[in-house]
């Protein structure tokens, strides 16, 4: 009788846990999805800029307890945590650096060859609907 009343006291105690996270990751993405709306009315690069960085905080803050309490990770030792986490941030790393690494070639591509500058800033020309025979004059718009 003394196992049961403390499994059902531990079974109970699990369950306001994930009762707890759940409500927590509802108010994170009440609060992402706020910021989100309101950003839409915003103009100012620099709020943008802000709000978006405090958007994939709380991305981050909801990653944590997502692994940490629905997939058990908080309950983990420390070096199975580990083989996880670094191999992630690399990741992140690694996506960081290609993005950037693209940015600059874009950019420098632009500044050295002035007929890739041009071919970037030219309007995409659309054809209209109906397709053209062959050997017949094909009519475009610019929009």
């Amino acid at each position: 009788m003394a196992q049961a009343a403390h499994a059902e006291h531990s079974n109970n105690g699990a369950v306001k846990e994930i009762w707890i996270v759940t409500a927590i990751l509802t108010v994170l993405t009440i609060v992402e999805l706020a910021i989100g709306f309101y950003m839409m009315d915003v103009t100012n690069p620099k709020t943008i800029l802000f709000l978006k960085g405090a958007i994939v905080i709380l991305m981050m803050v909801k990653a944590f307890y997502i692994v940490g309490y629905f997939m058990h990770l908080k309950h983990e030792l420390k070096n199975l945590i580990m083989t996880i986490v670094v191999p992630l941030t690399l990741f992140i790393w690694f996506i960081a650096a290609f993005l950037y690494d693209g940015n600059s070639y874009k950019n420098l591509r632009n500044t050295y060859d002035p007929y890739k500058k041009a071919q970037t800033t030219i309007k995409v020309e659309k054809k209209k609907e109906g397709h053209a025979e062959h050997g017949s004059e094909t009519h475009k718009t610019v929009e």
